[in-house]
């Protein structure tokens, strides 16, 4: 039988998480499944109502002592992994059907990818823009908004793809993504130097140097997409650095 493992980092918001992991559970069949949820320190409480609500086996609750940020919590659970296919889900993720061995039975059926992502919706079913090309300036730029970058970013965005199908992609999403347990435990998992933010894209790079990376679009699920660098200082500037270490690493592109 497969085994799968999935791992949900959280800071805040135990309703949330407990959503997430009750569509994963009840729509998730056939297989082995583990189901990890990392707190990251919530100063609401939400690792106390979390360690009192969850009582299926399939699911282990570890608390960490403080926040380690997003990569580095995932980190946690490597030395524990025992499954065929790895899944990093964000909190705010809402399956409606078993996406996650629709991602594994296709990888399965194309040994060369080591790494996918499903299609993501709103919950009110408008289309997420998220397989992307290799991050550039102008790409990212444009994603935040500056305008008279539209061109740079509809071709970053993939737009001039035909992404109705299988479709290789350079940059996949951190919310919701699958990778052979076996490549994430060979590259020791996220880059700990990045607190938040464009870990996504360097685990991605990372992934390419083993095989491919794909997008499933016959694959479909939820995300909120809670979009903070949009609401507040301190996440905008935070992702402002973690652009800088992500093109120190990978070389720098302009578009």
């Amino acid at each position: 039988m497969r085994k799968i493992s999935a791992c949900i980092v959280c800071y805040t918001g135990a309703d949330e998480v407990l959503r997430a992991v009750e569509s994963v559970l009840r729509h998730t069949g056939g297989c082995e499944l583990q189901v990890y949820l990392v707190d990251n320190a919530s100063p609401d409480g939400a690792g106390e109502a979390l360690a009192q609500a969850v009582r299926d086996p399939r699911v282990k609750l570890l608390r960490l002592p403080q926040n380690l940020g997003f990569g580095k919590g995932h980190n946690q659970v490597l030395p524990l992994l025992d499954s065929e296919y790895h899944f990093v889900l964000n909190p705010d993720i809402l399956v409606d059907s078993d996406v996650l061995n629709g991602v594994c039975d296709w990888m399965d059926d194309h040994p060369e990818a080591v790494m996918a992502t499903p299609r993501l919706l709103f919950p009110d079913g408008r289309e997420q823009v998220l397989p992307k090309r290799r991050p550039s300036l102008l790409g990212l730029a444009a994603r935040q908004g500056v305008p008279g970058l539209a061109r740079f970013g509809a071709h970053y965005a993939m737009l001039d793809e035909d992404l109705t199908k299988p479709t290789p992609i350079e940059f996949c999403t951190g919310s919701f993504f699958c990778m052979r347990t076996e490549v994430f435990r060979q590259i020791g998992g996220f880059d700990e130097g990045y607190f938040m933010y464009v870990e996504d894209a360097d685990i991605t790079q990372k992934a390419r140097q083993r095989g491919l990376v794909y997008y499933l679009p016959q694959c479909t699920a939820y995300h909120a997409w809670h979009r903070a660098p949009n609401k507040s200082l301190k996440p905008f500037w935070m992702q402002v650095k973690s652009m800088g270490r992500y093109f120190c690493k990978w070389g720098f592109r302009l578009k």
